[in-house]
C-alpha cells in the first residue's frame, strides 16, 4: 500500500497525499492538507447553495472562486456538492441542474454545450477492490472524467472514474 508519512511543508510544496491523489495513485483522504481543503471548499459550496434565486451574481462570483474553471454563460443549479472544486473545468454555454454532485478527487471536464440533468453524480472516486488490507486501511485512489461538447445527461445518470464521453454524446 501507499506511505502515509505526513505531508511535505513549504508554501510550494503540496504534500505527499495530495500529489498521490493528482496522480491517480493510492492516498489517503484523511490527510489533513486533504481534510482542510474539502472544508474549504464546502464553505464555497454552503455559500453557493445558500444564494436566492435572484443572486446570479453572487453564484458566479462564488463559482470562479470554487472551480478551476467556469466557462461563459455556464451556469450551475443549488445543490451542488464537490469535494475540491479546483479539478473542475466547465466549458462555455454548460448547465447543470439540482442536485449535481461531482467528487472531483480527479480532474472533471466538462466540454462546451454540455446541458446535465438534475441529480446527476460525477464520480472520480475509487477504492481499491482486490487489495483488501488497502481498503481497510482506507486508501483510495481516483481516475477523471472528461465529457466532450454538446453532451446532453438526463436526470439521475452516474459517470463512473475514467469514464470519457464522446461529443454529441447522448446519455
Amino acid at each position: 500500500p501507499a506511505s502515509t508519512s505526513a505531508p511535505i511543508s513549504g508554501p510550494d510544496r503540496m504534500g505527499e497525499q495530495k500529489d498521490r491523489m493528482l496522480r491517480g495513485d493510492l492516498y489517503k483522504d484523511s490527510d489533513p492538507e486533504l481534510v482542510a481543503e474539502r472544508k474549504a471548499c464546502g464553505r464555497l459550496v454552503d455559500r453557493y447553495n445558500a444564494t436566492t434565486a435572484d443572486q446570479d451574481e453572487e453564484r458566479r462570483a462564488v463559482l470562479t472562486e470554487l472551480l478551476g474553471e467556469i466557462g461563459a454563460d455556464s451556469w450551475i443549479m443549488p445543490r451542488f456538492q464537490c469535494d475540491y472544486g479546483y479539478s473542475i473545468r466547465i466549458g462555455s454555454n454548460s448547465f447543470l441542474n439540482y442536485d449535481a454532485i461531482i467528487l472531483d478527487c480527479a480532474p472533471v471536464t466538462i466540454g462546451n454545450d454540455v446541458s446535465i440533468g438534475p441529480r446527476a453524480q460525477l464520480l472520480t472516486a475509487l477504492h481499491p477492490m482486490d487489495d483488501h488490507e488497502a481498503r481497510r486501511q482506507r486508501f483510495e485512489s481516483a481516475a477523471p472524467i472528461v465529457i466532450g461538447d454538446n453532451v446532453w445527461m438526463g436526470g439521475g445518470v452516474i459517470v463512473c472514474p475514467g469514464t470519457s464521453i464522446g461529443e454529441n454524446s447522448v446519455i
